[in-house]
């Protein structure tokens, strides 16, 4: 039973809500022996007529009862739902943000919450929700492959409020996370071509300084004009300004995975691709990709990066992402 409730199940989208049928509870540890003291106590009230027993016994049985109820109506109601999840290279922490709502007058205590899954073991997080409230919290799993990455099955359970009994439920939240190529470390340097490889930088070449203009997006950080914005006064206006060069040669950046060496295979090249990527987007020098049959022109920017990325996360063998 326990290794069957490892297993993904449906994905289950937008709002969650812990019902009647959800939610599963049993004695635990403290609870057994608990359930035994109250066994002998009433073995030893019924052999010797102890009404001061049977009165302790009573009472402790009907502590037990509440505190059953007690502990399902601190997960019932409770609604879940996914939240985002930004991308991640392979070999890093992915992280799911997942969102709990009290909907109810009643505060939740001492809930633990976590991901599951067979052979590895998950950090927990313990969160109490007020009345009416919500709460996020950040759960992570490890990365080791590039593509998509689907949130493990979680677990949330209880133990509030004398923990004597274990309530708990399970759900697959509807989340995913892309994961990138883990980018090579010693990468060769970016494969320029053209007369001027090497020495353009962005949009405009770099030998003479011609002035500088408003910042743009897109611009390199290395380009702006520190020395000019310390001038300006941000309450009277003041703006970030690039600089503006002429007379250099813009060299051509074009990143193709036919063009790396055969010898690697295709999660090495795909690994150097990334490094590139993430190379040119560093200098601000605009680049294009080509993976198979899939194209991306010369671009530049924060958006040109993640689409690149996210085509080399996606790639097959059959050059399609």
């Amino acid at each position: 039973m326990r290794q069957r409730s490892w297993r993904p199940g449906p994905v289950e989208p937008g709002v969650t809500t812990l019902g009647l049928r959800r939610i599963y509870i049993v004695p635990s540890r403290p609870g057994l022996v608990y359930a035994l003291t109250m066994l002998l106590l009433f073995l030893g009230a019924t052999n010797y007529n102890l009404g001061l027993g049977f009165a302790l016994t009573f009472f402790l049985v009907s502590v037990g009862l509440i505190d059953i109820h007690l502990t399902w109506r601190n997960l019932a109601g409770v609604e879940l739902q996914a939240g985002r999840a930004l991308p991640v290279f392979a070999g890093e922490e992915a992280h799911f943000e997942l969102s709990l709502h009290n909907p109810s007058k009643q505060a939740r205590h001492a809930l633990l919450l976590g991901f599951i899954a067979p052979g590895e073991r998950f950090a927990e997080q313990s969160i109490d929700l007020a009345p009416h409230s919500k709460h996020s919290v950040s759960l992570s799993v490890s990365s080791s492959r590039r593509g998509w990455l689907a949130a493990p099955k979680v677990q949330i359970y209880t133990r509030f409020p004398l923990g004597l009994l274990h309530a708990w439920s399970y759900w697959q939240p509807d989340a995913r996370v892309l994961v990138y190529p883990q980018a090579e470390e010693e990468a060769p340097p970016l494969p320029f071509s053209g007369d001027g490889a090497g020495q353009g930088t962005g949009r405009n070449g770099n030998e003479e300084f011609a002035g500088v203009r408003s910042y743009q997006s897109g611009d390199a950080m290395r380009n702006i004009a520190w020395r000019q914005v310390a001038r300006l006064d941000p309450e009277l206006g003041g703006n970030l300004v690039s600089k503006i060069f002429e007379g250099g040669q813009h060299a051509r950046l074009h990143l193709d995975l036919a063009a790396l060496p055969p010898e690697l295979d295709v999660e090495a090249r795909l690994s150097r691709l990334t490094r590139w990527v993430l190379q040119a987007e560093q200098l601000g020098h605009p680049w294009s990709l080509r993976l198979g049959a899939l194209e991306l022109p010369l671009a530049e920017g924060a958006d040109h990066c993640h689409a690149c990325l996210q085509a080399l996360a996606l790639y097959d063998e059959g050059g399609k992402p």
